[in-house]
Protein backbone atom coordinates (compact mmCIF):
# COMPACT_ATOMS: atom_id res chain seq x y z
CA UNK A 1 0.00 0.00 0.00
CA UNK A 2 1.40 3.11 -1.08
CA UNK A 3 1.48 6.19 1.29
CA UNK A 4 1.44 9.76 -0.58
CA UNK A 5 3.90 11.49 2.53
CA UNK A 6 7.41 12.66 2.91
CA UNK A 7 9.78 10.37 4.01
CA UNK A 8 10.99 13.24 6.37
CA UNK A 9 7.59 13.10 8.24
CA UNK A 10 7.43 9.30 8.64
CA UNK A 11 10.94 7.91 9.98
CA UNK A 12 14.10 9.42 11.38
CA UNK A 13 15.89 10.69 8.04
CA UNK A 14 18.19 8.13 7.29
CA UNK A 15 17.93 4.93 4.65
CA UNK A 16 19.25 1.63 5.22
CA UNK A 17 20.40 -2.08 3.44
CA UNK A 18 19.96 -5.19 4.79
CA UNK A 19 23.81 -4.69 6.79
CA UNK A 20 23.23 -2.08 8.53
CA UNK A 21 22.29 -1.49 12.01
CA UNK A 22 18.93 -0.39 12.93
CA UNK A 23 16.83 0.57 16.36
CA UNK A 24 14.11 -1.75 15.49
CA UNK A 25 14.40 -4.34 18.07
CA UNK A 26 11.58 -4.54 20.37
CA UNK A 27 12.38 -7.70 22.70
CA UNK A 28 9.90 -9.61 21.15
CA UNK A 29 7.17 -7.07 22.15
CA UNK A 30 6.96 -8.38 25.97
CA UNK A 31 3.25 -9.53 25.19
CA UNK A 32 2.44 -6.35 23.76
CA UNK A 33 0.25 -7.26 20.44
CA UNK A 34 -0.64 -2.96 19.34
CA UNK A 35 0.48 -3.70 15.76
CA UNK A 36 -1.43 -6.73 15.70
CA UNK A 37 -4.83 -4.88 15.74
CA UNK A 38 -6.89 -1.77 14.06
CA UNK A 39 -4.64 -2.23 11.08
CA UNK A 40 -7.85 -2.46 8.41
CA UNK A 41 -6.84 -4.12 5.64
CA UNK A 42 -3.45 -2.88 5.10
CA UNK A 43 -1.04 -6.24 5.92
CA UNK A 44 -0.84 -7.10 2.41
CA UNK A 45 0.11 -10.52 1.12
CA UNK A 46 2.20 -10.60 -1.98
CA UNK A 47 3.04 -14.04 -3.42
CA UNK A 48 5.90 -15.04 -0.97
CA UNK A 49 3.59 -14.57 2.15
CA UNK A 50 0.43 -17.00 0.64
CA UNK A 51 2.88 -19.29 -0.07
CA UNK A 52 4.96 -19.24 3.06
CA UNK A 53 1.75 -19.33 4.64
CA UNK A 54 -0.25 -22.21 2.72
CA UNK A 55 2.86 -24.28 2.85
CA UNK A 56 3.35 -24.17 6.47
CA UNK A 57 -0.58 -24.43 7.30
CA UNK A 58 -1.21 -26.80 5.22
CA UNK A 59 -4.30 -25.19 3.90
CA UNK A 60 -4.86 -23.14 0.23
CA UNK A 61 -5.94 -19.84 0.41
CA UNK A 62 -9.54 -20.34 -0.59
CA UNK A 63 -9.33 -22.09 2.43
CA UNK A 64 -7.99 -18.96 4.48
CA UNK A 65 -10.27 -16.41 3.14
CA UNK A 66 -13.08 -19.45 4.00
CA UNK A 67 -11.78 -19.35 7.83
CA UNK A 68 -11.63 -15.19 7.93
CA UNK A 69 -8.04 -15.15 8.32
CA UNK A 70 -7.90 -13.57 5.39
CA UNK A 71 -9.93 -11.53 2.93
CA UNK A 72 -9.57 -9.38 -0.65
CA UNK A 73 -9.41 -5.84 -0.95
CA UNK A 74 -8.88 -3.53 -3.68
CA UNK A 75 -5.98 -1.66 -3.46
CA UNK A 76 -4.83 1.44 -5.27
CA UNK A 77 -7.07 -0.05 -8.37
CA UNK A 78 -5.94 -3.67 -7.72
CA UNK A 79 -7.42 -6.60 -5.96
CA UNK A 80 -5.13 -8.44 -3.11
CA UNK A 81 -5.40 -10.24 -0.04
CA UNK A 82 -4.52 -9.05 3.07
CA UNK A 83 -5.00 -10.08 6.82
CA UNK A 84 -8.00 -10.42 8.14
CA UNK A 85 -8.97 -7.69 11.09
CA UNK A 86 -11.67 -9.65 13.40
CA UNK A 87 -13.68 -9.00 16.34
CA UNK A 88 -14.31 -5.91 18.41
CA UNK A 89 -10.84 -5.31 18.82
CA UNK A 90 -10.47 -5.59 14.89
CA UNK A 91 -7.19 -7.85 15.69
CA UNK A 92 -5.35 -9.85 13.42
CA UNK A 93 -7.05 -13.13 13.02
CA UNK A 94 -3.75 -14.88 14.03
CA UNK A 95 -3.71 -14.30 17.21
CA UNK A 96 -4.10 -16.32 20.50
CA UNK A 97 -5.95 -16.00 23.17
CA UNK A 98 -2.90 -14.67 25.03
CA UNK A 99 -2.15 -11.78 22.20
CA UNK A 100 0.56 -13.77 20.65
CA UNK A 101 1.31 -14.38 16.84
CA UNK A 102 0.08 -18.02 16.20
CA UNK A 103 2.07 -18.00 12.90
CA UNK A 104 4.93 -15.81 14.11
CA UNK A 105 7.27 -18.27 11.68
CA UNK A 106 5.01 -18.11 8.91
CA UNK A 107 4.46 -14.27 9.53
CA UNK A 108 4.31 -12.20 6.33
CA UNK A 109 6.83 -9.64 4.79
CA UNK A 110 5.15 -6.49 6.18
CA UNK A 111 4.82 -8.28 9.72
CA UNK A 112 8.15 -9.11 9.92
CA UNK A 113 9.55 -5.36 8.75
CA UNK A 114 7.07 -3.95 11.33
CA UNK A 115 8.50 -0.74 12.25
CA UNK A 116 10.55 -0.57 9.42
CA UNK A 117 9.14 0.15 5.84
CA UNK A 118 10.43 0.08 1.89
CA UNK A 119 11.57 3.27 0.39
CA UNK A 120 11.54 2.69 -3.32
CA UNK A 121 13.74 4.59 -5.72
CA UNK A 122 15.87 3.87 -9.12
CA UNK A 123 14.16 0.49 -9.25
CA UNK A 124 15.56 -0.69 -6.42
CA UNK A 125 14.41 -0.53 -2.34
CA UNK A 126 15.84 0.47 0.78
CA UNK A 127 14.56 0.49 4.53
CA UNK A 128 13.65 3.20 6.47
CA UNK A 129 12.58 3.49 10.31
CA UNK A 130 9.02 4.03 11.12
CA UNK A 131 8.89 6.97 13.87
CA UNK A 132 5.61 6.73 16.23
CA UNK A 133 4.42 4.04 15.67
CA UNK A 134 5.61 1.70 18.31
CA UNK A 135 5.59 3.23 21.53
CA UNK A 136 8.19 -0.07 22.85
CA UNK A 137 11.73 0.59 24.06
CA UNK A 138 13.95 -0.55 20.85
CA UNK A 139 17.52 -1.42 20.52
CA UNK A 140 19.95 -1.79 17.65
CA UNK A 141 19.73 -4.53 15.12
CA UNK A 142 20.56 -5.91 11.99
CA UNK A 143 18.37 -4.88 9.43
CA UNK A 144 18.78 -8.55 7.64
CA UNK A 145 18.17 -10.12 11.32
CA UNK A 146 15.00 -8.23 11.93
CA UNK A 147 13.09 -9.35 8.52
CA UNK A 148 14.42 -13.07 9.60
CA UNK A 149 13.80 -13.94 6.22
CA UNK A 150 15.73 -17.17 4.54
CA UNK A 151 17.44 -16.50 0.67
CA UNK A 152 17.25 -12.82 1.52
CA UNK A 153 19.07 -11.37 -1.50
CA UNK A 154 16.62 -13.46 -3.75
CA UNK A 155 13.82 -11.89 -1.54
CA UNK A 156 15.01 -8.59 -2.10
CA UNK A 157 15.12 -8.77 -5.80
CA UNK A 158 11.36 -10.98 -6.01
CA UNK A 159 10.06 -7.95 -4.06
CA UNK A 160 11.43 -5.29 -6.53
CA UNK A 161 9.85 -7.43 -8.80
CA UNK A 162 6.98 -7.44 -7.63
CA UNK A 163 6.51 -3.64 -6.54
CA UNK A 164 7.17 -2.80 -10.26
CA UNK A 165 4.76 -5.37 -11.51
CA UNK A 166 1.94 -3.74 -9.40
CA UNK A 167 2.70 -0.78 -10.77
CA UNK A 168 2.03 -1.40 -14.08
CA UNK A 169 -1.31 -3.11 -13.46
CA UNK A 170 -2.16 -0.06 -11.27
CA UNK A 171 -1.70 2.29 -14.03
CA UNK A 172 -3.18 0.48 -16.73
CA UNK A 173 -6.25 -0.26 -14.49
CA UNK A 174 -6.00 3.67 -13.92
CA UNK A 175 -6.26 4.53 -17.15
CA UNK A 176 -8.87 2.44 -17.95
CA UNK A 177 -10.88 3.49 -15.22
CA UNK A 178 -10.52 6.92 -16.48
CA UNK A 179 -11.34 5.91 -19.72
CA UNK A 180 -14.40 4.20 -19.34
CA UNK A 181 -15.72 6.10 -15.82
CA UNK A 182 -16.09 2.63 -14.64
CA UNK A 183 -14.57 -0.07 -12.66
CA UNK A 184 -13.80 -3.59 -13.36
CA UNK A 185 -15.87 -3.97 -16.63
CA UNK A 186 -13.66 -5.08 -19.23
CA UNK A 187 -9.79 -5.32 -19.71
CA UNK A 188 -9.32 -4.10 -16.30
CA UNK A 189 -11.04 -7.04 -14.64
CA UNK A 190 -9.35 -9.38 -16.91
CA UNK A 191 -6.17 -8.00 -15.60
CA UNK A 192 -7.23 -8.06 -12.14
CA UNK A 193 -8.55 -11.84 -11.63
CA UNK A 194 -5.51 -12.89 -14.33
CA UNK A 195 -3.35 -11.19 -11.00
CA UNK A 196 -5.24 -12.68 -8.46
CA UNK A 197 -5.24 -16.25 -10.56
CA UNK A 198 -2.02 -16.39 -11.49
CA UNK A 199 -0.06 -15.55 -8.29
CA UNK A 200 -2.29 -16.40 -5.59
CA UNK A 201 -5.01 -18.73 -6.72
CA UNK A 202 -3.25 -21.42 -8.33
CA UNK A 203 -1.18 -23.09 -5.56
CA UNK A 204 2.76 -23.22 -5.64
CA UNK A 205 4.32 -26.44 -5.45
CA UNK A 206 6.17 -26.96 -1.62
CA UNK A 207 8.48 -28.99 -3.21
CA UNK A 208 9.67 -26.90 -5.57
CA UNK A 209 12.10 -23.10 -5.27
CA UNK A 210 9.23 -20.76 -4.84
CA UNK A 211 11.31 -17.55 -6.81
CA UNK A 212 12.06 -20.26 -9.85
CA UNK A 213 7.98 -20.99 -10.17
CA UNK A 214 6.99 -16.85 -9.19
CA UNK A 215 9.60 -15.88 -11.93
CA UNK A 216 8.00 -18.72 -14.47
CA UNK A 217 4.63 -16.37 -13.67
CA UNK A 218 6.25 -13.56 -14.20
CA UNK A 219 7.22 -13.80 -17.44
CA UNK A 220 3.54 -15.52 -18.58
CA UNK A 221 1.64 -12.43 -16.81
CA UNK A 222 3.43 -9.95 -18.64
CA UNK A 223 2.98 -12.07 -21.86
CA UNK A 224 -0.67 -11.98 -21.13
CA UNK A 225 -0.61 -8.44 -20.02
CA UNK A 226 1.37 -7.16 -23.03
CA UNK A 227 -0.95 -9.21 -25.69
Amino acid sequence: MKRNVSLSEISDGKLYGENDMVRADCHGCNGCSACCRGMGASIILDPYDVFRLTSGLGKSLQELIAEDYIELHVVDGVILPNLHMAGEREQCAFLNREGRCSIHELRPGICRLFPLGRYYENGDFRYFLQVGECDAPHSKIKVSKWIDTPNLQRNHAFVVKWHYLLNKVEEFVMAEFMEKHATYEGADKQINMLLLQMFYLKPYASERDFYEQVEERIALFYQAFQS
